[in-house]
């Protein structure tokens, strides 16, 4: 699938989910049903003045109580419609080269986030091209695990490795890279990976908890 936009296959295909499961499912996001997630999809992508509270936790309250608004106030239909949309024009997420880097992997995780929250999930069978997207984006990790007291390094089935972090004792974390990255983007009890090297960094992996 050359030049396949899979920030936009992955939005396409979160909004049929959120359309079958409606607003009251469970997902992978801590205390957030379905309708929380679609309205927090929204906030950031149609609110720039509460957006950035997303990742200020100075700014989380007023984040907090615009998604709250927007959830109650907006059918769960016409926020699906918004959501399929894409953001305006205006946003900066709508702007030529942002979308992939922007959207990719976090529309894949939360369309994981809502398929691995329901019962009887199995693993998707991904298309090769989209595993080696986000092969490549696996990088963007290392902000989310550098505090970690240990170096990890990614390794997929084809013998592709990445060291994410550096320091301290060995890890190694095996799978696929759709499964490499709900593992680094703290989706840890969902992802189908496995860890090998020194025990004790095994150890720290096991018990660390972090989320992005």
């Amino acid at each position: 699938m050359v030049n396949q936009n899979w920030a936009r296959s992955e939005r396409h295909a979160l909004c049929d989910l959120l359309a079958e499961t409606g607003p009251d499912a469970p997902t992978l996001c801590q205390g957030w049903t379905t309708g929380d997630l679609t309205a927090h999809l929204l906030v950031r992508e149609r609110r720039l003045d509460a957006a950035p509270g997303i990742m200020v936790p100075l700014l989380a309250g007023y984040t907090e109580r615009v998604q709250r608004r927007l959830g109650t106030a907006t059918p769960f239909a016409r926020q699906i419609e918004l959501l399929r949309q894409g953001p305006p024009g205006w946003s900066p997420l709508a702007w030529p080269g942002v979308e992939g880097a922007a959207n990719t992997v976090e529309f894949f995780v939360h369309h994981e986030d809502v398929r691995r929250a329901q019962e009887g999930w199995t693993p998707r069978s991904l298309p090769s091209a989209l595993e080696d997207d986000l092969w490549r984006r696996l990088k963007t990790a290392r902000f989310t695990l550098r505090r970690l007291p240990v170096e990890v390094t990614m390794a997929d089935p084809d013998g592709r490795t990445q060291r994410l972090t550096k320091g301290g004792r060995q890890a190694r974390v095996h799978g696929l890279p759709s499964e490499l990255t709900l593992w680094a983007v703290g989706r840890k009890d969902a992802a189908r990976v496995e860890l090998t090297g020194e025990a004790e960094a095994v150890n720290v992996l096991s018990q660390a908890r972090w989320r992005l």
